[in-house]
């Protein structure tokens, strides 16, 4: 097989492997909870605007590599309307062509070999992949329940010195944690005045059930060490248009935009144009986001209740972080409730050593589905006898 040492060297990316593939279950109707993107369909009025952007003839052209000023604007004015932060849409903006470009190329753009980086465990799997092709050095950010908030004085003297990377996710995927103002706060608190910069996925951001999620940039002096990428796929239902950005730190923003002028020529002028329509026309659209998210997470965590069914709250995101019965960890309930209930699920290994005993249930199905769900996991209650 050709294959560089350095690739050979990551693990295979969980998703990629899954996604797609044939599920083999139980004799009932499949229930699929494994999916990381919200139900819902796009917006009308993005898909007529992406629609009409098609016929453009400046659209079926090269564009500018750092995208069309309109969208890097409305980029800029989201931004002062949902958090009151101010940006620079030429120094402190980054398009990108899915977030997943910018967490995984990050650690190239900005950090040597052999330096330290932190991963949040759990938390998105891929991190480990963009800390790997940069021949980084993966250090674990061990966060632990309820909350699965860092706690700074966990880490050694030494690897605080040594780390140039950090990784943070609010709300976490996978376990549903959201932080609060005063956790960034603490975060650029600790690294401000070092070499130590931080990288927080805001993906789900548009998912806040108890308060409004916060953005790390609207902590003073955050912009000084600190990015944010924000994605499109979430709250927008535009996990398919592959559109997010960077903002934050310029020299972060700057190195990122360099790496990608050599790797991407370019995001197609008419997704571009649906993106902006979105960040200036669907603030509404984000309230309903959450409103319905909520509304499933205080369904199905009173069904769980009333099965005596483990899990950790939901603050916030798309997914209940449920642990798993006595003598299973995620991947041996997830081959057993697929057997057992013809439900998928995903295992919380992937997202860390922290994840072994818990499963990912997503809560993206109509209500039917989770009605089904619910009724399917609740016969499952005398497993979780032993746990208490």
């Amino acid at each position: 097989m050709t294959i560089s040492q350095r690739l050979k060297q990551v693990p295979d990316s969980y998703f990629g492997k899954t996604m797609g593939r044939k599920i083999i279950h139980g004799p009932l109707s499949l229930v699929n909870m494994a999916v990381g993107i919200p139900d819902g369909e796009t917006p009308k009025g993005i898909l007529d605007t992406f629609a009409e952007a098609l016929y453009i003839p400046d659209n079926q052209k090269y564009g500018a590599f750092h995208g069309k000023e309109d969208f890097k604007r409305a980029i800029v004015d989201f931004y002062k309307r949902h958090y009151d932060v101010t940006l620079d849409k030429d120094e402190e903006v980054c398009i990108l062509y899915g977030t997943k470009n910018g967490l995984v190329g990050l650690p190239t753009s900005i950090v040597d070999p052999g330096e330290t980086v932190l991963l949040p465990d759990p938390g998105y799997t891929d991190y480990l992949a963009g800390v790997m092709l940069a021949d980084a050095k993966p250090v674990s950010l061990n966060l632990e329940p309820p909350d699965y908030l860092p706690d700074w004085s966990t880490l050694s003297k030494e690897t605080l010195k040594e780390t140039r990377l950090v990784y943070l996710t609010y709300p976490n995927n996978p376990t549903g944690s959201t932080a609060t103002h005063e956790v960034f706060e603490e975060a650029v608190n600790q690294f401000k005045g070092t070499k130590t910069k931080i990288v927080h996925d805001f993906a789900y951001s548009a998912f806040g059930f108890d308060h409004k999620n916060p953005s790390i940039l609207q902590t003073p002096d955050a912009k000084d060490l600190a990015v944010e990428i924000y994605s499109l796929s979430k709250g927008f239902n535009m996990s398919g248009f592959r559109v997010g950005f960077a903002v934050g730190n310029k020299d972060m923003i700057s190195a990122l935009k360099k790496y990608q002028t050599h790797t991407h020529a370019g995001m197609f002028g008419a997704l571009q144009d649906a993106a902006t329509y979105a960040l200036n026309n669907c603030d509404d659209f984000l309230v309903q986001q959450s409103d319905t998210f909520k509304k499933r997470r205080d369904f199905f965590q009173t069904q769980l209740d009333d099965a005596g069914i483990p899990y950790e709250p939901m603050k916030g995101g798309i997914f209940i972080w449920i642990a798993t019965p006595t003598g299973y960890d995620g991947e041996e309930f997830v081959e057993f409730l697929l057997r057992d209930q013809s439900i998928l699920v995903a295992p919380g290994i992937p997202f860390g050593e922290n994840g072994r005993n818990y499963v990912r249930v997503s809560l993206a199905l109509d209500d039917a589905q989770l009605e089904e769900a619910a009724r399917r996991l609740k016969t499952l209650a005398p497993m979780y006898k032993n746990n208490i």
